[in-house]
């Protein structure tokens, strides 16, 4: 009796990767980097803390498609960054990989050339060298962690991370969590509720054991030591907000009752915004009039910008991209994005002192 086919039957090709050791001997860390991503994380930690008054901002392209405008945006950023850095720490929003509900294009690492080719060893190159001038350049990189795999090739380069609405309550994640270097945000569901986001809280402060990759790229068994600067951040859902002082009271009391940080953060984008970048600014102006009226529990913001305002189609022909403008949400302008950032610091500069804890 034949045997018939039953393994990979709806697989087309395998195609073996650079290992995360080897890209990183290609592409190493310099002194300066290093140096860079040891003290974002360490910055955001005292933060979550309460050791440092300041907000961290996670500002930057909804997506990165373009590494030049994307190292525009940081040169303009890290001139930004000292206007403000009594107030505000800022950290770049570097965003490889995509979610998608359907289908559509899945972010830089996946498909670099936006042409459906899938140069994904292409990619993971051109996200680490890129990782790596803005760490050069002094600046700390966020993004978030989507492929459980890619953390391997790029989070010695990260010093915060988010785990987005729709992968919040994803096991694999909330295990993959539990072992990055970094703070890490969890977002709240994409109907705006805040379980997911709790329960991913009180999971990844345990240590796990999982299949994930080591250096060489094997498969291996990892375990974790649990991760402890974990945080919900408030997006908004269900096609309501969720950053105004009832929701974020009624967050703090969540959080308080099942026994986890009531550190919480703020999207200023998606529902929070209604999904109209221009709305963002307001957010903004609405979380500065919350901390002066006496909030201690914001300690973070995220807003989606780029050196254009607004968002483009991918066009067939690519020649046709507008440079500086997302190809995925919509972002608020430089223009923009500067004054709103300005005004948020000059406003919350004298009373975030009184936030620190003893």
């Amino acid at each position: 009796m034949s045997h018939q086919q039953l393994d990979d039957l709806n697989i087309e090709s395998q195609d073996v990767l650079i290992t995360p050791r080897a890209l990183k001997e290609k592409l190493p860390l310099s002194d300066q980097a290093a140096d860079t991503v040891y003290r974002g994380r360490q910055q955001i930690r005292d933060i979550l803390d309460r050791k440092d008054p300041r907000l961290f901002v996670v500002i930057g392209p909804c997506s990165i498609h373009d590494p030049k405008a994307a190292m525009e945006y940081a040169e303009r950023l890290k001139t930004l960054a000292a206007k403000v850095d009594d107030a505000l720490f800022l950290v770049l929003r570097v965003y490889f990989e995509k979610p998608r509900t359907t289908v559509g294009w899945k972010g830089l690492i996946n498909d670099p050339y936006m042409n459906d080719s899938f140069k994904v060893e292409d990619g993971l190159n051109i996200a680490r060298k890129l990782l790596l001038d803005v760490a050069d350049l002094g600046l700390a990189a966020a993004t978030e962690a989507l492929d459980p795999t890619t953390p391997q090739y790029i989070q010695d380069l990260i010093s915060w991370s988010a785990i987005g609405a729709r992968t919040t309550e994803s096991q694999t994640h909330r295990e993959m969590s539990s072992g990055l270097s970094g703070p890490v945000g969890f977002k709240n569901g994409t109907d705006g509720s805040l379980d997911v986001a709790v329960n991913a809280m009180l999971s990844v402060r345990h240590p796990h054991r999982f299949l994930g990759i080591d250096p060489d790229g094997r498969v291996a068994l990892t375990t974790t030591k649990g991760n402890q600067y974990a945080h919900v951040v408030l997006r908004g859902g269900g096609g309501k907000p969720n950053y105004d002082s009832v929701s974020v009271a009624l967050a703090e009391s969540a959080l308080e009752k099942a026994g986890v940080s009531t550190n919480i953060m703020v999207d200023c984008s998606h529902a929070n915004s209604n999904k109209d970048p221009g709305l963002q600014p307001l957010v903004m102006e609405n979380i500065g009039n919350q901390i002066l009226e006496g909030n201690t529990s914001i300690v973070g913001l995220m807003v989606e910008s780029h050196l254009k305002e607004g968002n483009q189609k991918i066009p067939a022909n690519l020649d046709e991209l507008e440079y500086g403008v997302s190809v995925t949400d919509g972002c608020i302008g430089w223009d923009t994005t500067e004054q709103a950032i300005v005004n948020l610091a000059d406003k919350v500069r004298d009373t975030l002192p009184r936030r620190v804890r003893d």
